[in-house]
């Protein structure tokens, strides 16, 4: 089934992480640093993530052949010239890391979608809210592979390559994203070097959930502190969304230590204590990339000198 090789850009939770398991608002943008698609050109390639890449394919066919005869997944999926392109070794070949909360599965689901699905939805224009929530439904499904649970947003968003903001399980549309390249201010990535697994941080947040008293620090701070950041940050008022970062970040850092890696719990609170940037999760935490908040990029860099940044957008 040869057809043009088409790339899926990753994707970035700037806000929801968490609270959104318990229906807060949620913003995910695209994020078009990393990329993924399937092909078979294994020029210049790493033979060992080649095979790896291919034998995960071959994993994930199966998984999808039984969902398909189970019923379970309701689309016209050619799963017979997916295994056959496999067994020719085709691959996923990605530059986006895995286990960094970047969306690494949520692409590979979208490409595999796009690729083999005869009855697939398409968007040439503004996509309605009913064949959006059509979609993550099935990506739902697909990507419950690779999680063991999945809502199916990170595909979604890596689908559609369109900001997205998600409030509760059924309300999930496309916004308008001003991103600007003039303010001091800017939101960044800092690389921890460190891959984690997204499951074993999500059951520790369930096993804490069913305290009562942490449960009502999720639902009276945490998450109304995302809620404000998000409204703050589609509406450009800068103050009020440093404000709220400033609680989210702090609440982050007293509820949920076991998600930030040991070596940057200094790093985090030198921004609390001195108000110069504010960080946060990026997804799960426990690795990957930690997202940072400051009114003055250029001071913030110095700041965090020796650290590996990358700027998001400017605000």
């Amino acid at each position: 089934m040869k057809q043009k090789e088409q790339s899926f850009n990753s994707k970035i939770l700037l806000f929801g992480e968490y609270s959104i398991i318990q229906d807060s608002m949620g913003l995910t943008l695209p994020y078009t640093e990393f990329k993924g698609k399937l092909t078979f050109d294994k020029n210049e390639q790493n033979e060992k993530f080649v095979s790896e890449s291919n034998e995960h394919l071959s994993d994930f066919a199966q998984y999808l052949q039984t969902l398909l005869g189970n019923k379970q997944l309701d689309i016209l999926f050619d799963i017979d010239a997916f295994k056959q392109d496999i067994e020719q070794g085709m691959y996923f070949q990605s530059s986006i890391p895995q286990g960094f909360g970047v969306g690494s599965s949520g692409a590979l689901v979208a490409a595999v979608y796009e690729k083999y699905t005869k009855n697939k939805i398409s968007f040439e224009t503004t996509p309605k809210k009913k064949d959006i929530l059509q979609l993550k439904q099935i990506f739902a499904k697909m990507e419950s592979y690779f999680h063991g649970n999945s809502s199916g947003v990170d595909p979604l968003i890596c689908y559609l390559n369109l900001p997205l903001l998600i409030n509760g399980k059924n309300g999930v549309e496309p916004v308008h994203v001003e991103l600007n390249n003039e303010g001091k201010g800017a939101i960044f990535l800092i690389d921890t070097g460190i891959s984690r697994s997204t499951e074993p941080l999500v059951k520790y947040y369930m096993q804490k959930m069913e305290e009562p008293t942490f449960r009502e620090f999720v639902d009276k701070q945490l998450k109304p502190f995302a809620n404000n950041c998000i409204q703050a940050f589609l509406e450009g008022d800068k103050e009020t969304l440093f404000a709220y970062m400033k609680l989210l970040s702090n609440f982050q850092f007293e509820h949920f230590r076991p998600m930030i890696p040991k070596l940057f719990n200094k790093m985090w609170k030198r921004g609390l204590d001195s108000g110069e940037y504010y960080l946060k999760l990026c997804g799960a935490g426990g690795g990957g990339f930690i997202l940072g908040f400051t009114k003055n990029y250029e001071h913030t860099k110095k700041q965090l000198k020796g650290q590996t940044l990358e700027l998001l957008c400017s605000i």
